[in-house]
């Protein structure tokens, strides 16, 4: 009976690791329980961004009355701060700590501005929105004070997340890098869309009292979650804190690392294949509703559908990947399947048939998963030893950055293609509803056909940790 109970329990154990997403991506020296700890912060993360891209996008525009102009600057002050990804990169890869960690310390202080900004922002928000006492302050106090809210929770989440990523690339060997990416960013959708769910539900009845509550609990889940994700994860080297050469000024860093062989033309298709990815994401629900006549309920599902392509994608490329596939091919890949999707969604007006706009949006989302997972591989993989913080931090900024500006852009050229249209100035072939958005749609994939370029050429580029420093073309 022992006997067959141990061979039960190691038949358990071996189905759990085979059928288990992402079980593949431990190892002996980072077995899963820890690698799911690691990845808490990605839940945190995710928290945050649909805590301010998505809830108070609402409740400031609809129950605080704040004007969308002054939303929309809320919300893009976060952005700002993603650029310097790449110098907190930098810093955590040369960090001098007496009690020897590189990470951690970038982590904690990514942290605590986070949920600082967290902490202050729903009293910000209530002066901002004329609520309360908020009479008894001047005009500018309101917008500054949120101003300022936004944009520590932007500069926490971008520092958590950049040496979060790099401190996973640290602890796992290079063939699990594929697996521990998709994992990292399956646990980011779920924090988005478990986070998503509740704040949906706690916040169906407004009032002052609960968004206080609601954003403040949001801080003590981030301080939570964050700490129980670095515990413990980086072995102290207390050489790290004693004397050694000074680290190199970041500009040196940044010349040395966009020397590499394919560094630049994979940082321009990383910002093209964005870009490319990002422009529509203010425009399927509106689009949806508008042209296609869909319920506000099946615009929101859109959402969903969206978030599982995404999820599919990250799933079947970290199984691809993980079997030592190309990360530029699986980034084309992204891409290719991208093409054809924006076009079902731009013929669905035509086609009359809702099922193939969702389909598209499905596809999107698909595409965007396996551009993603392909893109941040092989920065991963191509990233030497002493400048995985650099390269993760750059990949984040180029990310970031270009998915700020992408939203920016397709909401403007929409909106001024759509008022041309209407007034007749393009002509009366195209004075119809769809004709702004398809625009939008038709430069997404002149931007994929771009990158699909840009990639072909990084094929079976060498390895930039092995090869020698050489002039990118």
């Amino acid at each position: 009976m022992n006997d067959l109970a141990r061979q039960l329990m190691r038949g358990w154990v071996g189905l759990g690791t085979r059928f288990l997403p992402f079980a593949d991506a431990a190892s002996p020296d980072l077995p899963l329980s820890r690698l799911l700890r690691l990845a808490l912060f990605q839940v945190s993360v995710g928290m945050a961004l649909v805590l301010l891209v998505g809830t108070l996008n609402r409740v400031m525009i609809v129950e605080l009355q704040v004007p969308a102009s002054l939303v929309a600057v809320m919300i893009a002050l976060p952005v700002l701060y993603a650029p310097f990804r790449a110098l907190i990169g930098h810093r955590s890869d040369h960090h001098r700590s007496e009690l020897g960690w590189r990470r951690v310390p970038y982590i904690w202080m990514g942290t605590l501005v986070q949920f600082g900004g967290l902490a202050i922002m729903p009293f910000a928000l209530l002066v901002l929105g004329g609520r309360g006492d908020a009479t008894s302050w001047p005009a500018w106090i309101g917008p500054m004070a949120a101003g300022v809210a936004f944009l520590l929770v932007g500069a926490g989440l971008h520092t958590v997340q950049t040496a979060g990523l790099a401190l996973a690339t640290d602890l796992s060997p290079p063939e699990s890098h594929p697996r521990v990416v998709g994992l990292m960013y399956v646990m980011l959708l779920f924090g988005s869309i478990a986070s998503a769910m509740v704040f949906g539900s706690l916040l169906a009845d407004f009032s002052p009292g609960r968004l206080i509550q609601l954003i403040q609990a949001s801080a003590v889940a981030t301080l939570v979650l964050n700490t129980t994700a670095l515990w413990k994860q980086e072995t102290r080297r207390p050489a790290r804190g004693g004397r050694r050469p000074e680290a190199p000024p970041f500009s040196e860093a940044w010349r040395t690392y966009t020397a590499l062989p394919g560094a630049r033309r994979r940082l321009m298709a990383i910002g093209l294949g964005t870009m490319a990815f990002g422009m529509q994401d203010v425009l399927l629900e509106p689009y949806g509703g508008q042209v296609l006549g869909m319920t506000v309920g099946a615009t929101t599902a859109l959402t969903a559908s969206l978030a599982f392509g995404g999820l599919c994608g990250f799933s079947l490329a970290s199984w691809v990947l993980g079997r030592g596939a190309d990360p530029h091919r699986m980034s084309i890949a992204g891409a290719l399947v991208g093409i054809p999707a924006f076009a079902l969604v731009i013929a669905s007006p035509a086609l009359g048939s809702v099922n193939a706009f969702v389909l598209g949006v499905l596809g999107i989302g698909l595409g965007g998963g396996l551009f993603g997972h392909g893109t941040l591989t092989a920065t991963m993989n191509h990233a030497p030893a002493d400048q995985a913080g650099l390269a993760l931090g750059v990949w984040g900024a180029v990310q970031a950055t270009t998915a700020g500006v992408a939203v920016a852009v397709g909401g403007l050229t929409s909106d001024a293609v759509g008022a041309l249209a209407a007034h007749g100035v393009l002509g009366a072939s195209f004075a119809a509803r769809t004709t702004g958005y398809a625009t939008v749609y038709a430069l997404e994939i002149l931007l994929l056909t771009v990158t699909i370029a840009l990639m072909a050429t990084l094929v079976r580029a060498p390895r930039s940790a092995s090869a020698a420093v050489a002039p990118a073309p």
